[in-house]
C-alpha cells in the first residue's frame, strides 16, 4: 500500500517571467526559497538539507521560461518526487505561475509524511511567490539549523511568536510559519522527526547562532 499525491499551488506575481525562471531552474534561485541548498548541474538537480542530501533529480522538460519540470530517483519501494512550473506571462500585466508537486510515498504509515510534505510544499511556495514580490532577480544565503525534539508545540510555538518581535507573517500552516524580516525570509517547521527546524533565505546574511536560538524555546 501507499499514496500516490498530488499539489498543485499557483501565483500572480508581478516579476517577469525571465525573472521567474531564474528563480525555479537555477541553483542560486531555487536555493532562495526551496528547502535547503540546490545544485543544477547540466540536467541534475541535487538538493542538501543539513547534511542530508534528498535523491538527486532528472530535468524532464526545459522550455525557458515558460515551462520547467525534474522528477527524483525512483527507489526500489517506488518513491519519487516530480517537480514541474508553468510561467504564463501576460502583456502589460501580472505573470501567473503554477506549480506540480508530485509522487508517490510507500507503506502503510504514509499519512504523517504526506500532511507534513504538503505542509511543507505549501510553506515552499509561497516562499517564492513572497521572493518574486519582494526580491525579484536577488539571491539568498540559506541557512538551516535543527533544535531538540519538542514534546509541546503549543508551548514552543508560542514562545517562538514572543521571541520574533515585530516580523511580518507572511505564511502560517499547522506545521510551519515563515516570516519577512529585514535580512530575509525566516522559516520555522515542525520537523517530521520531532524537532523544529529553521531554514532559513538571508539576503543579508548575520552572525545569529540560530541552533542556539532554537534551543532556548
Amino acid at each position: 500500500m501507499g499514496k500516490d499525491y498530488e499539489i498543485n499551488l499557483d501565483a500572480t506575481v508581478d516579476a517577469t517571467p525571465a525573472q521567474i525562471w531564474d528563480a525555479i531552474a537555477t541553483g542560486p534561485g531555487m536555493t532562495t526559497w526551496f528547502i535547503g541548498r540546490t545544485d543544477i548541474d547540466g540536467n541534475t538537480v541535487r538538493t542538501a538539507f543539513g547534511d542530508n542530501w534528498i535523491p538527486t533529480g532528472t530535468i524532464k522538460t526545459k522550455d525557458q521560461p515558460q515551462h520547467f519540470a525534474y522528477e527524483s530517483e525512483r527507489a526500489p519501494d517506488g518513491r519519487f518526487s516530480a517537480y514541474e512550473f508553468l510561467i504564463e506571462g501576460r502583456d502589460h500585466s501580472a505573470t501567473v505561475l503554477k506549480s506540480v508537486t508530485s509522487g508517490f510515498l510507500p507503506g502503510d504509515d504514509w499519512a504523517d509524511e504526506y500532511e507534513a510534505m504538503q505542509y511543507g510544499t505549501q510553506l515552499f511556495f509561497a516562499t517564492l511567490v513572497e521572493h518574486l514580490r519582494h526580491y525579484p532577480g536577488q539571491t539568498a544565503t540559506p541557512v538551516t539549523a535543527f533544535g531538540p525534539p519538542v514534546t509541546d508545540w503549543d508551548a514552543t510555538w508560542k514562545a517562538l511568536h514572543e521571541k520574533l518581535g515585530d516580523a511580518t507573517v507572511y505564511y502560517s500552516n499547522p506545521h510551519t510559519l515563515g516570516l519577512r524580516t529585514p535580512t530575509g525570509l525566516h522559516r520555522y517547521i515542525r520537523g517530521f522527526h520531532g524537532a523544529l527546524v529553521a531554514d532559513h533565505a538571508l539576503y543579508t546574511p548575520d552572525d545569529t547562532d540560530w541552533t542556539a536560538f532554537l534551543h532556548t524555546l
